[in-house]
């Protein structure tokens, strides 16, 4: 029998865990807040989710991946749809996100409320004119 880590469906959902910064670990080493998946019958896999505060960490070093660059170094546009991703992911439902945010961003937390009240006025432009 293979073990978690080898089985085709634990492999093909990976790259979500890991996009997720999630942690594969065997269904008899499940906690009560992993959430187990079973193929065909059987358990396979646990999937172990980050506390929030992880996820933050993990989205931002994601977003530096995809820059290639420490966010603190992107123009000011960058910065900006940084932000707009963050608000989207939820980023600032987390305890000190403006701040953690703001630190990577190589900004002051009131810029970065001026960031999001831009993106909320101009979506309420839009919203109004439709």
């Amino acid at each position: 029998m293979t073990g978690p880590a080898e089985h085709p469906f634990s492999a093909a959902i990976k790259p979500l865990a890991d996009a997720m910064g999630a942690e594969l670990v065997p269904p008899g080493e499940a906690r009560g807040d992993d959430v187990v998946l079973s193929w065909q019958g059987a358990e396979v896999v646990a999937v172990r989710l980050p506390h929030l505060a992880d996820s933050l960490d993990h989205i931002l070093a994601d977003l530096e991946r995809r820059h290639g660059k420490a966010l603190s170094e992107l123009e000011r546009k960058e910065k900006q749809t940084v932000v707009r991703i963050l608000e989207e992911r939820g980023a600032f439902s987390v305890r000190h996100g403006v701040e953690t945010v703001a630190s990577a961003l190589g900004v002051s937390r009131f810029t970065v409320y001026n960031y999001l009240n831009r993106e909320n006025a101009a979506k309420g432009g839009r919203q109004s004119t439709a």
